[in-house]
C-alpha cells in the first residue's frame, strides 16, 4: 500500500495517520535505517500520547502490508502487470518489470481513492502540515535503530510537493514512477508506460474494494 491507502481511515488522528508513512519515509531517507515492526511495537507503550500514537500508525503500516501484499488480488494484479511491462522494458529487466507491477498497484489504489472523494488528498497533507516536524523527527529517532536526522526537513517538501495530486494522470504518473527508478538505479521507464498505464487504471479501480480489505 501507498501514502493515502494506509492513512486515510485514520485522519481523525494525525500522529498516528503521519506514523503509516514512517516506512516510506525511511525508504527515502536511509533505505538501510529500517521502521521496522518490531522496533515501533515498544514505543507504542511511550508515556507521551503523540510519540506513542505515531508508532501505532507504523505498527498499523507493517499490519496492511501484510495483508495487502498476501491478498489473492493484489498478487493477480501485480504479476499481471509484471508480464505486460516486460514487453515493454529493455530485455532482460524483468526484475524491473516485477517491481513496477508491484509498485503501479499500489499507485493506482491511491489515485482511486481521491477519485472517490477529491477533499481527501487536501485533508491528507493539511494533516502533516499541521504537525510539528521536529516532533515527528523525536518520535521516529524512538523506533528507528540509527539516528534521523533529515526527517524534519522531509516532510515539508514531501507536503509542498504533493506528488500523489500526479497520480491521477497517466504520463505525471509515468514520471514520478522514473523518480523511483532513478533512487534504486533503475533504468527509464519509456513513453510507452503512459500508455500502458491507461489500461492499467481501470483494473486497479475494479478491485480496489478488494485490495483496501473493504469487499465482503
Amino acid at each position: 500500500m501507498n501514502y493515502l491507502a494506509h492513512a486515510y481511515q485514520f485522519l481523525h488522528d494525525p500522529f498516528f495517520a503521519a506514523g503509516t508513512a514512517l516506512p516510506d519515509w525511511m525508504s527515502v531517507i536511509d533505505r538501510k535505517n529500517r521502521a521496522r515492526r518490531q522496533y515501533a511495537e515498544p514505543v507504542t507503550e511511550d508515556p507521551d500520547p503523540q510519540i506513542a500514537a505515531f508508532a501505532k500508525g507504523c505498527v498499523q503500516h507493517h499490519d496492511d502490508d501484510r495483508r495487502f501484499h498476501g491478498g489473492q488480488r493484489f498478487v493477480e494484479l501485480s504479476t499481471e502487470f509484471a508480464v505486460e511491462l516486460r514487453e515493454l522494458l529493455e530485455r532482460g529487466m524483468g526484475h524491473q518489470a516485477g517491481f513496477v507491477g508491484h509498485i503501479t498497484v499500489e499507485l493506482l489504489l491511491d489515485s482511486v481513492l481521491i477519485e472517490r472523494d477529491p477533499p481527501l488528498l487536501d485533508a491528507y497533507y493539511a494533516n502533516l502540515a499541521a504537525l510539528p516536524a521536529g516532533k515527528l523527527q523525536q518520535a521516529a529517532n524512538k523506533i528507528c535503530r540509527k539516528p534521523v536526522t533529515t526527517l524534519a526537513v522531509l516532510l515539508p517538501r514531501f507536503v509542498n510537493e504533493r506528488f500523489l495530486a500526479d497520480y491521477h494522470d497517466n504520463e505525471l504518473l509515468r514520471r514520478r514512477l522514473n523518480g523511483v527508478m532513478k533512487r534504486v538505479r533503475l533504468p527509464q521507464l519509456p513513453e510507452t508506460v503512459a500508455d500502458w498505464l491507461r489500461d492499467a487504471r481501470p483494473r486497479v479501480r475494479a478491485s480496489a474494494d478488494e485490495l483496501l480489505g473493504l469487499a465482503s
